[in-house]
This record gives structure tokens, C-alpha cells and sequence, in this order.
């Protein structure tokens, strides 16, 4: 070759790029922080509080540089137990997620679920949220005092509407409120829908008196004059909503949901880790935390084995008070 530094250069140059790994994190590289290729399952159906949760997530997992494109999908059905039945079945997959709370752990017994949440491997919980209590805009009732009154004369006959099935958080919420109230849990009439989207249609068609959903679910619909809060079910008020809490309005209830992320059983540790490491990142990022605020949502954030011990401490108390109710 007539200029042999020319030629140097250019096998030099061949080297670097045989020698030198990628950027660990990028999105081939299945050993770096990443998981290409990620899955969230919803298991309820659009518009529900574990489907804003999960897309909320995943476009801040994205926006953020901690994941690649981060695919959400819904798989509806038995208050959120067809999609832990599919989640427990890809034993091992450590590209699969499913966003979860509460209502799953009460659909597990009322459903008679083969699959339980014992089996999945526990990644992080994230949120706390308060249930409230809402009307459509050309409801009679303006206030919670007087929903109690018109359901304290005719339980049977005002129908209450919650995106989770028996023992979820919105069905929960309202047979806590009619005991407290003196009202048999047996003679409430409530209607069990897959999520808080076919949940909102309900109360605004009036096919419902009243409904309880989460504050995620609502807030939109309040603010923009087609829902009329009544009343909170957390202990203290919720910032934005014009609302008092139950306990305020002399009824002795306080109660919140909560929402989380569990993955398959059987994964290896490298992958629990992986996906513990990017929801702890998801946690501290500002676009999260202005989630949190936007949506009512209260940071509860716990991972790997405190979440596992928070799981089974719920699934006791789901059940003690599914006993107490009559409903298990």
C-alpha cells in the first residue's frame, strides 16, 4: 500500500469497533439495565386506574431514556384474574408485566381463581389513591347527606356502580359505607363493571344512582362539569376536589387503594433486577412525581420482598373482611 499510516488507520479503526461492547442499556443489549421488548398487561379494560397507571408508566419509562418502546395491552375479564391466570402461565418471562391493585386481590376469592397472586414474583408498588364517590351532573343529589338519606330509605333501590369486581376496591368501598351506615350489605344493589371507562359511561348514562372508582378515573369527568363529587373514602381530603371525606360527613369509614407491578413466577434474578431497577428510576424521575400530583395518586413506592410481604399482609385482610361481609 503506498501510504501504510492510511492503511494502519483503517485497520485500526476495525479493531475499535470488533473490540469495544455496546453502550451498556441500549436497546439490544440484554445485559445491560433494559429489557427490550417490555409488555405491560392491563387486565381490565381501557380507561380503568390499572390502565392509566400502566400507560402513564410507560410513557414515562420512555420519555426518559430507562426502556425502549414499552408495549401496553389490555386483557379484560373475572375482575382482572384472566390476566393473572395469562401472567402466572409465562413462567420465567421476564418481558412481561402486569399492573395490578387491590381489586385483583379480592377477584382472586370471589372469582375462584386457580391463580393467585402468591405465585407472581412482587416488583414494585407504587401508588395509594382514594375512592370517591360520584353522581352524573343531573343527579338529585347534590351532596353526600343526601345520597345517604334517599339510600338509607330504599338500599334496593338506589344501584351503585364500581370498575372491580366482588372484593375489589370500588366494591368494597361502598359495603364498608353501607355498614357503617346501618344498611345490610346484602341489600345493596351493586353493579360490577371491568374497569373505571365502562364505569364512567354507566353513571353518565344514569343506568346507576351513584358509582365509586378511583380519584384517577373521575377527575376529568369532574372537572369538566360531567361528574359531581360527593364524598372521599381516604382519611384526609384530596387536594383539588371539592369534596368532604366520609369520615367529615359523620360516616366512620377510611379507605384507599392501592396499585402495583408483579411479573411472572419463576424469573431469574438478573431480570427481577432489571425490572426493579426501572421502576425504582421510573419513582425518581419529575415527570412521574407530576403524575402522582396530576392524578390524586399518593407515592407508596416499595419494592421486591417488602412488596411480596405487603401482598400477603393484603390478601389476609381481603379476606377477613370478605368473611365479615358475608362475601367469602
Amino acid at each position: 500500500m503506498k501510504n501504510p499510516k492510511a492503511w494502519l488507520s483503517v485497520l485500526g479503526a476495525a479493531l475499535l469497533v470488533l473490540v469495544v461492547p455496546p453502550l451498556a442499556g441500549s436497546e439490544g443489549d440484554e445485559s445491560g439495565s433494559q429489557v427490550p421488548g417490555l409488555r405491560i398487561m392491563v387486565p381490565n379494560t381501557p380507561g380503568g386506574g390499572y390502565d392509566i397507571t400502566a400507560r402513564t408508566a410507560a410513557k414515562t419509562i420512555e420519555d426518559n431514556g430507562l426502556n425502549g418502546t414499552t408495549e401496553v395491552f389490555n386483557l379484560p375479564g373475572a375482575g382482572g384474574t384472566v390476566g393473572l391466570g395469562r401472567l402466572v402461565g409465562e413462567r420465567g418471562n421476564g418481558k412481561l408485566i402486569m399492573s395490578m391493585g387491590l381489586g385483583v386481590v379480592g377477584s382472586v376469592y370471589t372469582n375462584s381463581s386457580p391463580a393467585s397472586l402468591q405465585d407472581t414474583t412482587p416488583i414494585a408498588k407504587l401508588t395509594e389513591e382514594a375512592d370517591i364517590i360520584v353522581v352524573g351532573k343531573d343527579s338529585p343529589y347534590r351532596n353526600i347527606e343526601q345520597l345517604i338519606e334517599a339510600w338509607k330509605a330504599d338500599p334496593r333501590g338506589l344501584a351503585v356502580g364500581g370498575g372491580s369486581s366482588p372484593g375489589g376496591p370500588d366494591h368494597l368501598a361502598p359495603m364498608l359505607t353501607a355498614e357503617a351506615l346501618g344498611i345490610s350489605p346484602k341489600d345493596v344493589q351493586y353493579v360490577s363493571y371491568d374497569g373505571g371507562g365502562e364505569l364512567m359511561a354507566s353513571i353518565l348514562g344514569g343506568k346507576v344512582a351513584f358509582g365509586v372508582s378511583g380519584i384517577g378515573e373521575t377527575r376529568d369527568q369532574i372537572e369538566a362539569g360531567e361528574l359531581r363529587a360527593l364524598a372521599v373514602t381516604s382519611p384526609e381530603r384530596v387536594p383539588g376536589i371539592d369534596a368532604p371525606t366520609l369520615q367529615e360527613s359523620g360516616v366512620d369509614v377510611s379507605f384507599t387503594n392501592w396499585r402495583g407491578i408483579v411479573a411472572p413466577p419463576g424469573l431469574s434474578k438478573q431480570d427481577r433486577d432489571k425490572l426493579v431497577t426501572m421502576f425504582t428510576a421510573l419513582h425518581d424521575t419529575r415527570q412521574w412525581k407530576d403524575a402522582l400530583r396530576r392524578n390524586g395518586w399518593s407515592d407508596a413506592f416499595q419494592t421486591g420482598e417488602q412488596f411480596g410481604a405487603f401482598l400477603s399482609s393484603e390478601n389476609d385482610r381481603v379476606v377477613s373482611v370478605l368473611k365479615e361481609l358475608g362475601l367469602a
